[in-house]
């Protein structure tokens, strides 16, 4: 009975909840709710440099409502900043590729050749990246004779190299043959082998270069006739032997294939 007459006295003298409401309106960040001691404090504070001047309890935000409208704001900007400077970098990229990589319907010597090869040139509405190790080992108009050595380190399989090869040696032939000193494109590729006749790619993002011994596997001729009624481009592919040729094959699931073609047929 006497704790409950002892609780009953607290709970006598206990703060109701509107009269907390209105004390702790009245204490700032200083603790204090005198308005004079409040403002000392304050100052004190401000000359030591111990403490802002913030009052998470002002009228402005009692509760901290605004933290949230505060960080998504902050996400906002933030996401907006990156997009912009995401499309701004391609943009610069993109000039800044186009302003190095050098005009084969204009000029080919051994020089633009390589710039072109290490840029990529364009083709359809974007460009046409060649593989990182090449060499040149004809560019001149005299001879009207560009021919050009790549070794591909990225496709997985014969079908792949066949494919991205081709894509590229059209790419690169026809910015070529656009010049009217240009008649003869040739476009061979090269290819790591292992030892069981797989072809060997690079790993870890590019980083590990294929250790395999270096074969030929395709070259594309690609030649220019001009005529009365037009301009024609042809192509002529070699050096593909019958494994490469079986692995084709193999590999093709679609409704055409060039097993014709490739036997020569």
């Amino acid at each position: 009975m006497a704790r409950k007459g002892e609780f009953a006295r607290v709970q006598k003298g206990a703060l109701t909840a509107d009269e907390a409401e209105a004390l702790f309106a009245t204490v700032d960040h200083t603790g204090h709710s005198d308005e004079e001691r409040a403002r000392r404090q304050r100052a004190h504070r401000r000359e030591k440099g111990v403490s802002l001047d913030i009052d998470p309890l002002s009228e402005e935000d009692p509760s901290g409502s605004n933290v949230g409208k505060v960080i998504t704001r902050t996400a906002v900007t933030f996401v907006a900043v990156f997009l912009a400077i995401v499309v701004v970098g391609q943009i610069a990229f993109g000039f800044i590729r186009r302003s190095n990589t050098a005009d084969l319907t204009q000029t080919v010597t051994v020089r633009t050749v390589a710039s072109a090869l290490r840029g990529g040139v364009e083709w359809g509405d974007g460009f046409t990246q060649f593989p990182e190790d090449f060499s040149v080992q004809e560019a001149d108009e005299n001879t009207g004779r560009v021919e050009v050595t790549v070794t591909d380190t990225n496709s997985e399989n014969a079908l792949e190299c066949f494919a991205g090869s081709g894509v590229q040696s059209q790419a690169f032939a026809v910015n070529c043959l656009l010049n009217p000193n240009i008649n003869t494109v040739v476009y061979h590729v090269n290819v790591h082998m292992d030892e069981s006749g797989n072809i060997e790619r690079s790993t870890l993002f590019g980083f590990l270069k294929p250790t395999g011994d270096v074969t030929s596997y395709v070259t594309y001729v690609w030649t220019k006739t001009q005529s009365a009624e037009g301009v024609q481009f042809s192509l002529r592919i070699t050096g593909l032997d019958d494994s490469i040729q079986q692995e084709l094959r193999d590999k093709i699931t679609t409704s055409f294939t060039p097993v014709q073609i490739l036997s020569g047929n």
